[in-house]
C-alpha cells in the first residue's frame, strides 16, 4: 500500500507496507484504490456518453458516495468496498454501452478481472503510478479535494438536495486526473475544485437549514442524566432526525459526540426532551469514550476508528462508514426512515453512561446567527474592542503537536474572537476565555462543511465595512487539516481569494516542494511556526 491523504501519513511521507497510521490494512488500502480507479473510467465515459438529467445524477451520486466511502476513518470493510467495485463494474459497462465503441480508452474504463484478482490489480493503479512528482501532487490535491466535496454533496443528497453542475465537476476533475494537463492546467484545475467545494458547501447549508432551521446561539450541556442511552456520532442530520424520532417515548436518551455536537443548535431537534446534549469530546477519543458510555453508539459517516473488543458488541455502522463485523444500519428504501430498531432494542439493556464532565459549552454561530449580531460586531471592531477575527476551523488529531491550537486560544489576547467550525475546536472550545461586551470569543459555527458559514460570515464584514479586498479585513486564517473535507474547504479559500492561511500542524505529505512553492508563491500559505510567535504575527495582521 501506499497512502498520504491524511495529516497523520507515517513520518509526513507516506503510510506503507502492512497498515496505515488509521489501522488501515494493506488489502483495504489496496480495493480503495481499485475503486477510486474505476470511478475515473466512469467518469471518462460518464463524459463520452454524454448523459444529463437522472442519468447525470444517478452517475453522480454515484460517484460521490464512493469516494466517501474511501477518506480517511470512513469504511474499513473490505466486504463493503467489493459490493462498491461491483457496482462501479456494472455502472462503468452501463455507459460503455452508451458512450459506443472507442479504440483509445485507457484501462480505467476497460479492466476486467475476476474478483479474485481484485486486490492484486489494487496494487498497481495507486499514487505511485504518477510518476512526475508535481503532477502526481497536482493530480492527488485535486482527487482529495473531490473526495470532500464528494461527502458534502452525499450529505445533501440524503436531505434531497442535489445540483448536476456539481455533479458535472466530479466528472470533469476524476477524468482530469486520467490526462496528460500540465502544471498551470492542472493549478486551474485545483482553484475550479476549491470553487465547487464553495457551491457544494452552499447547497448542504440550504439543505440543513432549509429541513431543520437555522442554527442558534445554544448551550449544550455536557453532562449525563440517569437513563440508558445512544451516542450518536459523524455528520448526518437525516439520521440523526430519525433516531430521535424512534426513540422518543422509549425511556433512551440520546447524546451526541465529536462532529455530531452541533445537530444541538438545529431548531428542529430541540424539541425533543430525551436529547440530552452531547459527550465527550473529539473523535480521536472515541476508544476511551465509548467504553465509558455503557450503550450503544451509532457511526453515521467518518470518523471511525480501530474499534475495541470492550465496546465492539455495541457499535453501529451507516451510511457509507464502515467497520469489519460491526453491524449495519441498511440504507433508506423507497422512501421509508432507516430502522433502528436493533440499537434501540440494545440501549434498554445497557446501563446509563459514565459521566466524564458537567456544565455546558455555547455554539451556534452559524452565518444567519452571527449576521443577526453583526451590528453589534461591527460596532466593537470600530470601538477598538475586537482588534481580530482569528479563524482556527479545520480537523483535529492525535498528534501531540495539535496542542499548538490549544496553546494558540489561550495565547491570544483578550481583544481577539475566534471564528471556528469542524473538530478542531474541541482544542479550545472548554476553555474559559470569556467574552467582549456578550460576544463569545470563540464562535462555533458547526461541523467541518459550516466553514462556509465563516467564509460568508468573512464576506459579510467585508460589505459592512464596505472594503474591495477581503484580505483587507482584520482576519488571520490558522487552519488545522486531518483529512480530504479540509483539503476542500482549504481549497475553497483559496478560490475565494484569500491569502495567507497558516496551515497545519504538518504541511501535506502530497504537497510536492514544486508544488508547495506555487502555493506560497501564489497564495501565501505558510506553516504554522510556535504558537505564540504565530499569535504575536497573526495579531500584527501578519
Amino acid at each position: 500500500m501506499f497512502c498520504y491523504q491524511c495529516q497523520e501519513t507515517i513520518r509526513n511521507e507516506g503510510c506503507r507496507y502492512r497498515k496505515g497510521a488509521c489501522g488501515k490494512e494493506a488489502v483495504t488500502a489496496d480495493l480503495q484504490d481499485l475503486l477510486v480507479h474505476t470511478l475515473k473510467g466512469i467518469a471518462l465515459l460518464a463524459e463520452k456518453a454524454d448523459i444529463a438529467g437522472g442519468e447525470k445524477n444517478r452517475a453522480g451520486r454515484f460517484l460521490a458516495e464512493s469516494l466517501f466511502a474511501t477518506i480517511t476513518n470512513a469504511n474499513f470493510d473490505n466486504e463493503r468496498f467489493h459490493g462498491l467495485i461491483s457496482e462501479a463494474i456494472l455502472l462503468r459497462d452501463e455507459l460503455a454501452e452508451k458512450a459506443g465503441p472507442s479504440e483509445d480508452l485507457p484501462d480505467q474504463a476497460t479492466w476486467d478481472l475476476q474478483e479474485e484478482e481484485w486486490e492484486e490489480k489494487g496494487k498497481s493503479v495507486g499514487v505511485l503510478t504518477t510518476g512526475d512528482e508535481d503532477i502526481r501532487s497536482l493530480r492527488e490535491l485535486v482527487t482529495y479535494g473531490l473526495k470532500g466535496i464528494s461527502a458534502y454533496a452525499d450529505h445533501a443528497a440524503v436531505l434531497g438536495y442535489e445540483d448536476e453542475k456539481i455533479y458535472d465537476f466530479l466528472i470533469e476533475g476524476l477524468a482530469s486526473t486520467t490526462r496528460d494537463l500540465g502544471v498551470e492546467e492542472m493549478v486551474n484545475l485545483v482553484l475550479r475544485t476549491g470553487e465547487a467545494a464553495v457551491d457544494t458547501m452552499a447547497l448542504l447549508d440550504r439543505a440543513n437549514t432549509e429541513t431543520y432551521g437555522h442554527p442558534e446561539i445554544t448551550e449544550v450541556n455536557i453532562g449525563v442524566r440517569g437513563n440508558p442511552g445512544i451516542l450518536i456520532s459523524g455528520h448526518d442530520l437525516k439520521d440523526m432526525e430519525e433516531l430521535l424520532r424512534q426513540t422518543e417515548g422509549t425511556g433512551v436518551d440520546i447524546y451526541t459526540h465529536s462532529e455530531m455536537l452541533p445537530a444541538n443548535y438545529y431548531p428542529a431537534f430541540k424539541k425533543y426532551d430525551h436529547f440530552v446534549g452531547n459527550y465527550g469530546n473529539s473523535w480521536w477519543k472515541q476508544n476511551e469514550e465509548f467504553e465509558k458510555f455503557n450503550g450503544p453508539i451509532l457511526m453515521t459517516t467518518n470518523c471511525i476508528i480501530p474499534v475495541k473488543d470492550s465496546y465492539a458488541d455495541r457499535i453501529f455502522t451507516t451510511g457509507m462508514a464502515g467497520w469489519p463485523g460491526a453491524r449495519h444500519i441498511p440504507a433508506r428504501e423507497n422512501g421509508s426512515p432507516k430502522d433502528f430498531s436493533e440499537i434501540i432494542e440494545l440501549a434498554g439493556k445497557c446501563d446509563p453512561p459514565e459521566q466524564l464532565e458537567t456544565g455546558t459549552i455555547v455554539g451556534g454561530f452559524a452565518h444567519n446567527q452571527v449576521t443577526e449580531l453583526a451590528g453589534k460586531v461591527v460596532e466593537a471592531v470600530k470601538e477598538g474592542k475586537i482588534k481580530r477575527f482569528i479563524v482556527m476551523a479545520g480537523c483535529d488529531g492525535r498528534h501531540d503537536t495539535r496542542e499548538y491550537f490549544t496553546d494558540v486560544a489561550g495565547a491570544l489576547p483578550d481583544n481577539t474572537v475566534i471564528l471556528t467550525a469542524g473538530c478542531a475546536k474541541y482544542r479550545y472550545n472548554k476553555l474559559d476565555l470569556g467574552d467582549i461586551d456578550g460576544i463569545p470569543r470563540v464562535l462555533d459555527a458547526g461541523q467541518c462543511n459550516d466553514s462556509y458559514s465563516l467564509a460568508v460570515i468573512a464576506m459579510k464584514l467585508k460589505e459592512a465595512f464596505q472594503l474591495v479586498d477581503i484580505n483587507e479585513l482584520p482576519i488571520s486564517f490558522d487552519i488545522a487539516w486531518y483529512e480530504q473535507k479540509a483539503v476542500a474547504v482549504l481549497l475553497a479559500l483559496l478560490s475565494l481569494g484569500i491569502k495567507g492561511i497558516r496551515l497545519g500542524p504538518t504541511l501535506p505529505a502530497f504537497l510536492s516542494p514544486g508544488v508547495g512553492k506555487v502555493l506560497v508563491d501564489k497564495f501565501g500559505i505558510r506553516p504554522v511556526n510556535g504558537a505564540y510567535q504565530d499569535v504575536k504575527a497573526m495579531v500584527a495582521g501578519k
